[in-house]
């Protein structure tokens, strides 16, 4: 086997083909969780929205589900963008493995 040196591998951070980043699960970089509370949502969406790993999921209604966990990366803006329901948020983040 041949060494690969810089010159022959391709650029970081550049996309080579369209809709790449579904094949790349980067969850296991988190340090830190969402944790959603189901009863605190009022369906807002702003996770959705907001979210850069599409780690959120929303069923065929249009209602917003539980997190997947293979892209989430642990950011936290979901959860600093949360609004909650009478001051209480619909999203908190935990540390992970609990």
């Amino acid at each position: 086997m041949s060494k690969k040196y810089w010159e022959t591998l391709p650029q970081g951070s550049v996309v080579l083909e369209a809709g790449n980043s579904a094949k790349f699960k980067t969850g296991s970089w988190r340090s830190m969780r969402p944790k959603w509370i189901e009863e605190n949502c009022i369906q807002c969406m702003f996770c959705w929205m907001y979210c850069p790993d599409m780690s959120v999921k929303v069923n065929a209604e249009g209602k917003r589900e539980d997190f997947n966990f293979d892209y989430c990366k642990g950011c936290g803006i979901c959860a600093l963008e949360c609004p909650g329901k009478k001051g209480n948020k619909a999203i908190v983040m935990e540390e992970e493995g609990k």
